[in-house]
């Protein structure tokens, strides 16, 4: 006999034929993975996890959670990981679009691709659809690029979001490291609702990224979140994933060179030094990268 719980199981396993083109699978990402930010955590639980969760509550209250939510802010301060989490959290189909992708030469192309995005999106809400770049995508008109193409993209876009048809289950979240870059039409309220920025991590953000980041990792005593906190001031989020990265290559290369035995793991640590090593090559690096703009 088929039950009805045979059908719950069955839905758990397959994938709506609506986004299996553009399907990206929820990521492992919890809240728990993004340092700090969490006044912006509790903004995105609010205006995208809840309404998603708990709909006939929303409905009930006759309160309409906003069509779309933009994320600003410099590179690697967390966007992409954020837009990941808020996917994961509220276990809902996630459709991920880098905006260059969807620009095309041939004419109509750009607009069509705008308008399969946001069908798809309808047809497996619930849905957060995820325009990564999303100046590349609606750039400020008038800033040099293709005005025809320019145009006719951004009235799509915008059609799409004051469509006739509500939005009925669907999100639309998007980033930009360039908020002047995009066009002020998409910015009014009613399109994207909530402007939340992703600022340089502070001190006690950059220890939580730290700790994110060497979780698990066999660290020698004499390693000090908080130092390394102070010694990256003015670093992102992907800066310090990086500097772990490499730090634990470097105590590995180190411990494959100076034992011969690799088998035995039991006396290997990631220890200060290496830290302070990568951090010399980082601070190098980003010297020679200056010297050289500043050379143009």
């Amino acid at each position: 006999e088929v039950t009805m719980d045979d059908f719950l199981e069955a839905l758990k396993e397959v994938e709506p034929s609506a986004i299996r083109e553009v399907f990206t699978e929820i990521p492992d990402v919890k809240w728990s993975d993004v340092g700090g930010l969490n006044q912006i955590k509790q903004v995105l639980k609010e205006t995208i996890e809840w309404p998603l969760r708990y709909t006939n509550l929303f409905e009930h209250a006759r309160t309409n959670p906003p069509k779309g939510i933009l994320l600003y802010g410099p590179p690697g301060t967390g966007k992409t990981l954020i837009a990941k989490a808020v996917a994961s959290e509220s276990e809902v189909n996630f459709i991920s679009v880098k905006g260059p992708e969807i620009l095309s030469k041939w004419l109509g192309e750009s607009e069509r691709g705008i308008r399969e995005v946001f069908r798809k999106a309808k047809q497996a809400s619930p849905c957060i659809v995820f325009f990564d770049e999303i100046d590349a995508l609606a750039p400020r008109r008038g800033s040099g690029f293709d005005s025809h193409v320019t145009d006719r993209v951004i009235s799509q876009f915008l059609a799409e979001l004051d469509g006739i048809e509500e939005l009925k289950g669907v999100v639309v979240l998007a980033a930009t490291n360039r908020l002047d870059m995009v066009d002020p039409a998409l910015l009014r309220a009613g399109r994207f609702d909530f402007l939340l920025e992703l600022p340089i991590p502070d001190k006690q953000t950059r220890v939580e990224i730290f700790k994110i980041h060497t979780k698990g990792k066999p660290l020698a005593p004499n390693v000090k979140l908080e130092a390394l906190a102070d010694a990256t001031q003015g670093l992102v989020g992907a800066d310090i994933e990086a500097i772990c990265r490499k730090t634990s290559i470097l105590a590995i290369r180190e411990f494959i060179e100076s034992h011969k035995n690799t088998k035995d793991y039991s006396k290997f640590q990631i220890l200060a030094k290496h830290f302070k090593e990568t951090l010399k090559e980082e601070q190098r690096e980003r010297e020679d990268e200056k010297g050289s703009i500043d050379r143009r």
